[in-house]
């Protein structure tokens, strides 16, 4: 191997440290989603139209993890092997696995709502459309920059790729606005909404099934520094932050799946009977939500 020039601002042990934490983060979300998946693949009353929305959470979640993986490698070798091309694919594979995530988060939540406070039940066609949609827009705008619209390139690290937020140009700033509407600030808000709702509900029934204000703070929390740098970014040079403090944020919201799986699959009354069932064999017992009239 050829001798590798380090990025600026970043030590051999910056280098090691990220790439670890990469690493830590990329293969526990991705066995964390790997049961979820195989879970409900081979659990057969898992199958309903409500547990697919998850399964596809997963699905993006995992697809994330395997991005990790990548720039973990990257990073222990401590520079990028698979050229532009290989970065563009990487940011571009990245990008889908974020914007379905984000967008299968929120329609969880509209589900929700459906199950606990109206009990309208959601069919295989509608959740069939919803999804198809989901992977087609977050396709889209994933591809966007591939043809002008932004542009991937690396990482202040350069062992990983995404969208080049330190151009500050006019392409940046209305593609990356534009992102933040439709995939921060709607399913936020539809986020929020439903699931204030359903507090309201548990709050009238005294019965609180779980803890509702949590899928806001988890996505907040792990994508919410992130994006808030990209928008920061839209009117200032954010070369002048520090490199470091540039590539903490995008590992921080790489941990996202990790809280999914434990939220969504783990945490979700509907689903893990059905991981339990798979990892022990033992039958599930459905929860009765009719008890909640």
């Amino acid at each position: 191997m050829g001798a590798y020039t380090l990025p600026e601002g970043f030590s051999d042990f910056d280098m090691f440290a990220f790439g670890s934490a990469l690493l830590v983060g990329a293969v526990l979300g991705f066995f964390l989603n790997a049961v979820s998946i195989l879970a409900f693949l081979r659990v057969k009353q898992m199958r309903t139209p409500s547990n697919f929305l998850v399964f596809n959470l997963a699905l993006a979640d995992i697809s994330l993890n395997v991005n990790g993986l990548t720039a973990a490698y990257a990073s222990y070798l401590r520079y990028w092997p698979f050229g532009q091309d290989g970065c563009n694919f990487h940011a571009f594979q990245g990008m889908i696995s974020v914007l379905a995530s984000i967008s299968f988060m929120a329609a969880i939540a509209w589900d929700r709502y459906h199950q606990y406070c109206t009990r309208q039940k959601l069919f295989w066609s509608t959740t069939l459309t919803m999804s198809s949609i989901i992977w087609i827009l977050s396709i889209f705008w994933a591809a966007v920059p591939l043809m002008g619209w932004g542009v991937y390139d690396f990482e202040p690290m350069r062992t990983c790729c995404t969208l080049d937020y330190t151009r500050g140009d006019r392409d940046y700033i209305t593609y990356m606005l534009t992102l933040t509407v439709l995939y921060l600030t709607f399913p936020a808000v539809t986020i929020s909404s439903c699931y204030d709702s359903i507090y309201k509900h548990f709050k009238k029934i005294h019965h609180h099934r779980f803890n509702t204000s949590l899928p806001l703070r988890v996505l907040l929390s792990c994508w919410g520094p992130y994006v808030l740098m990209c928008i920061y970014a839209c009117f200032e040079n954010v070369k002048l932050v520090s490199p470091k403090l540039r590539m903490l944020l995008p590992v921080i919201a790489k941990t996202n799946p990790i809280f999914n799986a434990l939220l969504y699959s783990f945490g979700n009354e509907f689903y893990r009977g059905g991981v339990w069932n798979f990892l022990t064999g033992q039958k599930i017992v459905e929860p009765d939500v009719k008890k909640s009239k």
